[in-house]
C-alpha cells in the first residue's frame, strides 16, 4: 500500500515530509483552494511522485505546470470529460500517470466510471461535499463494495489516523487500492502538515502491512 501526502503548500515543510519518504506529494494549483501552491517545488527524491492537483483547468495551464515542475502525475479534480482525458493523455504521454477524481456519495453511480477506464491510470474517491476536495469528512466505504472496475484507485476523503487503522477491514475485500491519500487531517493549517502525524501515518501502513 502507498501513501500520498496531498495539499503541501510550504518550502521548509515540504522538505520535513520528503525526509520521510511518502509515495506521492501532491500540490494543489486550483487558485481558490487554501492549499493553492504557486511557488517552486524543492528537489525530491526521485522515488517520489509529485502530483498536480487541477479543477476544471485548460490542458495548457496542465501542460506548462508540468513542464515547471517535472509532475509524474496529474490528478483531475473537475468535471473533466473523458475526451478531456483522452486529449491530455495523449499529450503527456504514458510516462505520467493520469488520475481522475470521483466525489463519492451513498448515491454513487459506479456506471460513470467505465469510459475512463481505458484511459486514465487510477481512479480517487473523495468525500462529496462543498468543495471538490479537502473536506475532511470520510465517506461510506461500504460504498466500494459495489465496485465494478478492476482499475486501481486512491482511497480519500477526511482520513486519519484513526480510519488509517480501519483500512486493513477494507482491504479484506480484496478491492483493487492502489495508495492511501491524506491531507486535511494530518495538518496544523491548511498546507502545513504535521510531520509526526504523517510519520505516525507512513508507520501504521509499514507496521500493519497496509
Amino acid at each position: 500500500m502507498k501513501l500520498k501526502i496531498c495539499g503541501l503548500k510550504y518550502p521548509d515543510n515540504i522538505l520535513e515530509l520528503a525526509s520521510l519518504l511518502p509515495d506521492y506529494m501532491g500540490f494543489i494549483f486550483w487558485e481558490k483552494s487554501a492549499r493553492y501552491f504557486d511557488g517552486i517545488i524543492p528537489d525530491l527524491p526521485k522515488s517520489i511522485k509529485k502530483v498536480g492537483v487541477f479543477v476544471n483547468a485548460s490542458q495548457e495551464e496542465i501542460l506548462e505546470k508540468a513542464i515547471k515542475h517535472d509532475l509524474q502525475a496529474i490528478q483531475l479534480h473537475g468535471q473533466e470529460s473523458v475526451e478531456f482525458c483522452q486529449n491530455l493523455r495523449d499529450k503527456i504521454g504514458a510516462e505520467i500517470e493520469l488520475i481522475k477524481v470521483f466525489s463519492v456519495a451513498d448515491d454513487f453511480d459506479f456506471d460513470v466510471l467505465k469510459p475512463f477506464e481505458n484511459v486514465c491510470d487510477y481512479f480517487l474517491f473523495d468525500t462529496k461535499g462543498k468543495l471538490p476536495g479537502g473536506n475532511g469528512t470520510v465517506f461510506d466505504w461500504k460504498v466500494l463494495e459495489k465496485y465494478p472496475s478492476t482499475t486501481p484507485f486512491f482511497l480519500s476523503g477526511g482520513i486519519g489516523i484513526n480510519e488509517l487503522e480501519t483500512v486493513k477491514e477494507i482491504l479484506k475485500t480484496n478491492l483493487p487500492i492502489h495508495a492511501i491519500d491524506v491531507n486535511s487531517k494530518f495538518e496544523t493549517e491548511p498546507g502545513l502538515k504535521n510531520v509526526q502525524l504523517c510519520r505516525d501515518a507512513l508507520q501504521c501502513i509499514s507496521t500493519h502491512n497496509i
